[in-house]
């Protein structure tokens, strides 16, 4: 049985909107002022070398779909040839390669999903998205790339919930510029 894995590049406002530079926000690639170190880089290579699918709202779906075909080596590779599966109403034909657009219920499809895969099933970006899972208590880890800025301003990662959410922290560390991972579980 898979396991939903959310990741995200998140300031210390909780701010995760643009953090590569694509989207045309004020301070689009906030992330890149700052060294993940070897440790962050290995982390996020292994994050995605360990994944068995991705998992991602429209608007980081098309922002990958722009980026990633065009790269090369072994992070792009397992990017372009890995199942990606899209929640969103009005895509309809997704062209990057091993695309699927989700439609219906959420819970159904998150759990369709777990059950066609062994492994992680990663949600990168995709605030709206993940926003949802977190919601209706579907995301088994949750893994936070910290940058230590705070931008005032920018879609966070949290907005409201139905009720509260109680997570377990099981690994932190400090790479590079002072980036924090940190990885939670929930505690159901």
């Amino acid at each position: 049985m898979g396991r939903i894995v959310v990741t995200e590049f998140v300031s210390l406002d909780g701010v995760v909107e643009d953090p590569g530079g694509s989207e045309d926000y004020k301070y689009g690639g906030w992330s890149f002022e700052f060294s993940r170190g070897e440790e962050g880089d290995k982390f996020k290579l292994d994050e995605a070398l360990g994944a068995d699918a991705l998992l991602l709202g429209r608007v980081t779906y098309q922002g990958f779909a722009d980026a990633w075909p065009s790269r090369d080596g072994e992070f792009a590779d397992k990017f372009n040839n890995m199942p990606k599966y899209v929640v969103s109403s009005t895509l309809k034909d997704p062209e990057w390669t091993n695309s699927t657009v989700l439609e219906g219920d959420l819970a159904e499809a998150v759990a369709k999903l777990r059950d066609e895969h062994d492994g992680d099933v990663v949600v990168h970006g995709s605030p709206q998205l993940v926003q949802a899972l977190v919601d209706q208590d579907l995301v088994d880890e949750l893994r936070l790339m910290v940058f230590p800025v705070v931008l005032g301003t920018g879609k966070q990662l949290f907005g409201a919930t139905a009720d509260k959410k109680t997570l377990r922290l099981t690994d932190s560390r400090i790479v590079g510029d002072g980036v924090a991972i940190l990885v939670y579980e929930p505690v159901r």
